[in-house]
């Protein structure tokens, strides 16, 4: 009877530990994977994107206006990070902005990464410069068209269309904001001042806006300027 007491005793404590061990593994799973996902989502909110680059292929005077001219070379980059066709624009003036539609989306579609909300959108409109009372200007993307850089598939998505052909429904009507997990529409222009010798990198915030990296070109790449 003792031995019966016993042996079930020492069964019970053997399953009281393996039951601790079983406990002690999930937690830790658990835990790990709550780490896991904290980290990822943390990653998505301060990620960016680089949609475009620009730099200064050309310095020239005009003889009659005694004006400086500078010619930029514009890069966009698909939503797979491939270069389409490059542009150049000459401006009067070596501050040179660029005016962008930018789309943030609700910070919960950006935690999990959601495939078509899950970093801000934007739509380079034009690129300009103020000299005096004149603003010298090149269209990008046309007005309720898809920018190229954003466009997902082969196939333009209504998805797609109406997120450019309503912006102005997103600025301005808080319900059809909410309904579209929307977060705010708006127009950006950041610009800044362009010089030869420096690679301007536009990048998208995936849970803010865009903004204008400059780094200096290392000399041996600084002879290709075209």
């Amino acid at each position: 009877m003792v031995m019966k007491i016993l042996k079930c005793f020492q069964n019970t404590l053997l399953f009281i530990f393996v039951l601790g061990i079983a406990y002690f593994c999930i937690s830790w799973w658990l835990a790990f994977q709550q780490t896991k996902l904290l980290k990822e989502v943390v990653e998505r909110l301060s990620a960016d994107s680089r949609v475009a680059e620009a730099i200064v292929s050309k310095v020239s005077f005009d003889g009659e206006s005694g004006k400086k001219l500078v010619t930029i070379k514009f890069v966009e980059y698909s939503s797979s990070g491939q270069p389409l066709d490059a542009r150049y624009f000459t401006f009067s003036s070596d501050i040179i902005y660029f005016e962008t539609l930018v789309i943030r989306f609700d910070d919960l579609h950006i935690k999990k990464g959601h495939p078509l909300k899950g970093k801000s959108a934007y739509l380079f409109r034009r690129a300009f410069a103020l000299v005096g009372d004149t603003v010298e200007q090149y269209e990008i993307t046309p007005i309720n068209t898809v920018p190229q850089g954003y466009q997902i598939g082969k196939k333009i998505s209504r998805w797609e269309q109406r997120l450019w052909q309503y912006f102005w429904e997103y600025a301005l009507k808080e319900d059809v904001r909410k309904k579209e997990g929307i977060k705010n529409a708006q127009i950006e222009a950041p610009a800044t001042k362009f010089v030869l010798g420096f690679l301007y990198t536009l990048k998208i915030e995936h849970d803010g806006g865009l903004r204008i990296d400059v780094q200096k070109i290392p000399p041996v790449l600084q002879m290709d300027r075209v």
